[in-house]
């Protein structure tokens, strides 16, 4: 049976940082990380944009190593099959055991697919492979259905807009990016990709794939060489069920249940990170949620690094033994996400889907162009705001992040 100190399951961004905050955090002994692709760790938002469009080589989204993870081991190209949990065990793809001190969980997402079969060629955006076959497809007059308005839809539809693509976007929302920043944000979006000759067929679902299109659930057809499906993500949690998952009465039902230390199933010695984890964040009260955004897997690599070697006691690898550290308040990041399409850029701070009412808080909704800011409440308290327009955008929004910060006692989030 193969042996490893630490064994971080996924070798995405998540593990990465969860390798190198590992060490920041004190841990000596061995770390091991495992992934399904054979790939290093590369960075994913430009799939969708520069990539696609040709104009960054697949080589530029490598991700650069801390010094300190020179003796990690990647295990890469095989994937984790199964987990138990209770005897500190992996077991691998191709049948090998390896049993570990401590477990990270960060294996991330996948793209949901539809239950329809046949059609134009199919594609989704998630992997090196998925952009270099997409674009391969992409040319001037090529028919683009995208099924799918939240960030990989809107942002695939810009970026084949420009390579000359026909382009319409179909999704059940009433504008595009709605379930992120809101109906009317949103409606701002559609006119930017309207502007720029993205069509949107939206309150539509696709009820059938054909050859040359598919057909709508009011019965239209919208004709297509190429079909992108950017319909949502599943968690990737299929090796903790079984024995290792059910048998400690873990909740897999939307990513992996955490307590507020990013601990499952409140074990010392197991955590989870990035899109993968779903944990209560303070900031927004008592709910468990899934945050997919960039910035995740950092933020919680940080804590859970830290929650992770103080779990194990210190023990023979770690510089300093502790049950807990000193100090530690549950983990409550200050989410954040940016998505650029065409030239304009979407930048958030906190959480905006909370948001019980929204407020145009600069700039002129209606405009064709121009930089807008909306912030979102629950009562009088600024949960989430979000800028659209030019490079001024994350600038914009950032004014914001001082009130975002507060957290008052009294005002909880339901």
């Amino acid at each position: 049976m193969a042996t490893a100190g630490i064994a971080v399951v996924g070798a995405s961004l998540g593990g990465l940082r969860a390798a190198e905050q590992l060490r920041a955090a004190g841990w000596a002994g061995a770390i091991t990380v495992y992934g399904d692709e054979t790939h290093l760790p590369y960075n994913r938002p430009p799939l969708s944009k520069e990539v696609l469009a040709g104009e960054a080589p697949a080589t530029a989204t490598e991700l650069r190593h801390r010094p300190s993870i020179g003796d990690v081991e990647w295990l890469l190209g095989t994937a984790v099959e199964s987990a138990d949990l209770a005897a500190r065990t992996l077991t691998l793809a191709d049948g090998s055991v390896h049993a570990y001190e401590g477990l990270v969980a960060a294996t991330g997402v996948r793209p949901r697919r539809l239950p329809l079969a046949g059609g134009p060629p199919r594609h989704v955006v998630r992997t090196l492979e998925d952009s270099a076959g997409l674009r391969r497809q992409l040319g001037v007059g090529v028919r683009v259905l995208v099924i799918g308005s939240g960030f990989i839809g809107c942002e695939v539809a810009a970026t084949a807009r420009k390579a000359g693509c026909e382009v319409t976007v179909v999704a059940p929302e009433a504008e595009p990016m709605m379930l992120a920043v809101g109906e009317a944000l949103g409606r701002v979006l559609r006119g930017r990709h309207e502007a720029r000759g993205v069509r949107f067929r939206m309150g539509r679902l696709v009820s059938e794939l054909r050859e040359g299109g598919v057909v709508l659930d009011d019965g239209s057809v919208c004709a297509a060489d190429v079909v992108v499906e950017a319909v949502g993500s599943v968690p990737n949690v299929e090796w903790l069920r079984g024995g290792g998952g059910a048998g400690l009465g873990l909740d897999l039902t939307d990513g992996i249940l955490c307590d507020a230390h990013l601990r499952i199933g409140g074990l010392p010695y197991a955590v989870a990170v990035g899109d993968v984890a779903r944990f209560p964040n303070p900031r927004y009260g008592e709910v468990a949620r899934r945050v997919e955004h960039w910035s995740m897997p950092a933020d919680c690599a940080k804590h859970a690094a830290r929650v992770l070697v103080a779990g194990l006691g210190g023990g023979a690898s770690a510089t300093s033994p502790a049950s807990m550290p000193d100090g530690l308040a549950p983990f409550a990041p200050l989410p954040s996400f940016w998505s650029d399409q065409f030239d304009v850029r979407v930048q958030s701070f906190g959480l905006p889907g909370v948001g019980e009412r929204v407020r145009l808080l600069e700039g002129d909704a209606g405009a064709e162009e121009g930089d807008v800011v909306f912030g979102y409440y629950v009562g009088e308290r600024l949960v989430g705001v979000v800028a659209l327009g030019g490079g001024r955008a994350g600038g914009l929004a950032g004014r914001y992040r001082g009130e975002l910060m507060v957290v008052p006692e009294a005002e909880k989030v339901p």
